[in-house]
C-alpha cells in the first residue's frame, strides 16, 4: 500500500465510507485534533513516568483511535446494505469512562486538596500533561460542535471531557511524585 494517493491534492480527503469533504470541515478538524492530542499522549507516555500511568496513557491512547474512527464515520453510510455498521469496533462504553474516573480518583487521594488554580509548569513531564489538557479541551470543543450539526455516539463526546479531567490530575500527580512546585495562582489585588 502505497502512503500517497494524491486523491487529497485538491484539498478533500476521504471519510470512512468514502464521501469526499473539504479539508477544512469540521469532522476533519475534530478527528484531526483526536490525532494530535493522540500524539501527546504518547509523548508523555514515552516520559520517565510510573509504568501504572504508561498502561493507563496507552489505554485511553487506543481509545481515542476509537473516538476518531466514530468521528471519521460518514453517518449516511454508516449502516450497510446488508444492515451492520460499517465502523465494526468496539465503541467507548460506560466502562471506559468509568475507568478514567476511578484513575482521577485514585491519583486525588493523594494529593492535597486544591486551594487555587494552578500555573502550568513545574517540571517539562507535568508541562507536557497540562498543553495534553488543552489539546484535550480543543478536541472537546470541536466535538461537541461537530455534535451539534452531526450526531454521534455521545460517550465519545463524555469521554474526550473525562480525558481532561484525567490528564489535569494526572499533571498535579506527576508533579507531587516528581517534587515539582505546584505554583498557585494568586490574581494580584486591585
Amino acid at each position: 500500500m502505497k502512503i500517497y494517493t494524491k486523491t487529497g491534492d485538491k484539498g478533500t480527503t476521504a471519510l470512512f465510507g468514502g464521501t469526499r469533504v473539504p479539508k477544512h470541515h469540521i469532522r476533519i478538524e475534530a478527528y484531526g485534533t483526536i490525532d494530535e492530542l493522540n500524539s501527546h499522549l504518547g509523548l508523555i507516555r514515552d516520559q520517565e513516568i510510573d509504568t501504572g500511568h504508561k498502561q493507563v496513557l496507552e489505554y485511553v491512547q487506543d481509545k481515542l483511535f476509537t473516538v476518531g474512527a466514530v468521528m471519521a464515520t460518514d453517518p449516511a453510510k454508516a449502516i450497510l446494505k446488508s444492515g451492520k455498521e460499517r465502523l465494526n469496533i468496539p465503541k467507548i462504553s460506560e466502562n471506559d469512562i468509568v475507568y478514567l474516573e476511578k484513575q482521577i480518583d485514585t491519583m486525588n487521594e493523594s494529593l492535597p486538596p486544591m486551594t487555587h488554580f494552578i500555573l502550568p509548569g513545574g517540571h517539562q513531564t507535568v508541562s507536557l500533561c497540562h498543553i495534553a489538557r488543552c489539546v484535550c479541551r480543543r478536541a472537546e470543543r470541536m466535538a461537541t460542535q461537530l455534535y451539534e450539526i452531526s450526531p454521534f455516539d455521545p460517550s465519545s463526546l463524555s469521554f474526550i471531557n473525562r480525558l481532561s479531567d484525567y490528564l489535569f490530575v494526572l499533571a498535579r500527580k506527576l508533579s507531587h511524585d516528581l517534587g515539582a512546585n505546584e505554583v498557585k495562582w494568586v490574581p494580584e489585588k486591585l
